[in-house]
């Protein structure tokens, strides 16, 4: 049993200060006013030196393991030592649930990838459903990015569903002029940016990928059924028009991925999606392609939810970023990496908060000097203190 103490408590509504939150087994016990709890020999005091308590964060978009596990084009790492070096990192961050963002995707003219050929897509994803029955420092989850041209792994997307291993199903289309790509100069410029490739060729890149055969609406929808008839959410990535939201909720889809523009999280929104951005968006100050400023959509109340997507350490800095820059509410920025994606997720019975009665997934955050950075001090994951820091003078 664990009593926090000293501490600002980040609640659903507002921040507590005066309070105690005690954690017996792996639940928020009680939470009430200092100096009320009745403390044994069996209940460890810690003392949050008057930083905050936050919900642990959650992560439902994260190619990060993909950079663990290949760190270069021609090294793959041990899976199983990637995945366990991966969540010591995530502990250090904050993040308490991670849902890997594996691609399901088909080869591309330039910048291979091995870790996602089939083969190894597959060991992964068995390596994360392994994790729900030993012991780790994180809950690791498996989010399927499909990309809608992949029409040979259909099959094996199928029976990820039907094997229960999937928890957040998307689908992609990255074809250029259009989504993510939609400035084809801007796709050009990421292609050379990877690789000294002529004129001639790019041009060759974008033709061969304008015409590639994609699945068809009726595959989509028969897939996403298959989903959300087992309780996994359904997302759309870049959306780029009202007429493809209309679409993408014709099956199902409840989540925006990285909407391109702010009308179009705007629209999202009054469909009654969530919209997700990416938390090194608001870091960066803008979006490495040129598309929607995450800032600028949580500032107009457009955008649900942020990710770390490819940085994970940004989740954190951005929500105090944007509380001081647009003098929003803590506790209501907080919603972004926690009980909003929770959620979208269909988590949040049991996490993204803190509540008496939810899973004690907390944090300790406080805010160094002269800086002003704030950094995690404690890490507790369903009622176990997993992680201590302390600073040093």
């Amino acid at each position: 049993m664990y009593l926090i103490t000293n501490g600002i408590i980040i609640t659903e509504e507002t921040l507590l200060e005066g309070y105690d939150l005690l954690v017996q087994h792996d639940r928020i016990a009680k939470i009430a006013r200092q100096g009320e709890f009745i403390v044994d020999a069996n209940t460890e005091i810690i003392d949050a030196c008057g930083g905050y308590i936050a919900p642990g964060l959650i992560d439902i978009h994260s190619d990060y393991i993909e950079h663990m596990t290949a760190p270069r084009p021609t090294s793959l790492i041990d899976f199983r030592l990637s995945l366990r070096e991966t969540e010591k990192e995530l502990i250090a961050h904050g993040i308490t649930t991670m849902f890997h963002s594996l691609s399901i995707f088909k080869s591309v003219d330039y910048k291979y990838r091995p870790i996602r050929e089939p083969e190894n897509v597959r060991k992964l994803v068995d390596l994360i459903d392994e994790t729900h029955n030993s012991k780790h420092l994180v809950r690791h989850r498996f989010h399927a990015r499909f990309e809608i041209d992949n029409l040979d792994e259909i099959e094996s997307l199928k029976s990820y569903i039907l094997e229960e291993k999937v928890h957040l199903l998307s689908f992609m289309d990255h074809t250029p002029g259009q989504g993510q790509y939609r400035d084809l100069e801007m796709y050009k410029k990421t292609i050379r940016g990877y690789e000294d490739v002529s004129d001639e060729n790019v041009e060759l890149i974008i033709a061969n990928h304008q015409s590639k055969q994609k699945m068809t609406v009726d595959a989509i929808r028969e897939i996403a059924e298959m989903a959300k008839a087992r309780n996994i959410a359904v997302a759309s990535h870049d959306d780029d028009s009202v007429e493809k939201l209309d679409l993408v909720q014709s099956f199902g889809t409840t989540i925006s991925e990285f909407p391109i523009t702010l009308e179009i999280a705007r629209k999202a929104k009054e469909k009654g999606m969530f919209t997700i951005a990416g938390a090194p968006n608001v870091i960066l100050g803008g979006s490495h392609s040129g598309n929607l400023s995450a800032a600028e959509a949580v500032n107009d109340g457009s955008i649900d939810i942020l990710c770390s997507d490819y940085y994970p350490s940004a989740m954190l800095h951005a929500v105090f970023q944007l509380a001081s820059q647009y003098k929003k509410s803590l506790a209501e920025m907080f919603k972004l990496v926690t009980l909003n994606p929770a959620r979208a997720v269909n988590m949040d019975e049991q996490l993204g908060s803190i509540r008496e009665g939810k899973k004690a997934d907390l944090l300790i955050i406080e805010r160094l000097e002269p800086d002003d950075f704030p950094v995690i001090t404690a890490v507790m994951v369903d009622g176990k203190l997993i992680q201590k820091t302390n600073y040093r003078i």
